[in-house]
């Protein structure tokens, strides 16, 4: 929208508005709700940008290496997780978007619970 520069003629040029000036100079704003969906702008529908968001945060962390105890395991490839730290770099499988899914754990768990069952056993 323009307006009309206070006391010139109708011929005179035209400047925008205090608001558009403003907008102009200052920074582009980050999003609010969305994060890291937002370049999907409105496509796909907001479950869906909701459920992406979940598991496009959970496989950009960085995870805790369970070798050298740095908080610096990325995800390399899907299912393929590398320690960027430099004495370690190790190359770790787990799953596709987090280093460790919900089975692994309660199979790692089980697996702990029969063999501290059957040591007791033993003795």
């Amino acid at each position: 929208f323009w307006l009309k520069a206070s006391g010139e003629s109708s011929a005179s040029t035209w400047h925008r508005s205090a608001v558009f000036a403003a907008a102009a100079t200052a920074m582009a704003r980050h999003t609010k709700k969305v994060g890291i969906t937002g370049k999907y702008g409105t496509r796909y529908g907001a479950a869906l940008r909701k459920v992406v968001k979940k598991y496009e945060i959970s496989q950009r962390a960085r995870y805790q290496c369970t070798f050298c105890g740095k908080n610096s395991v990325k995800r390399a490839a899907g299912g393929i997780w590398k320690c960027s730290a430099k004495t370690c770099q190790k190359i770790i499988a787990g799953g596709c978007w987090q280093i460790s899914t919900i089975a692994a754990t309660t199979a790692r768990s089980t697996i702990a619970r029969l063999k501290k069952a059957q040591g007791g056993e033993d003795k």
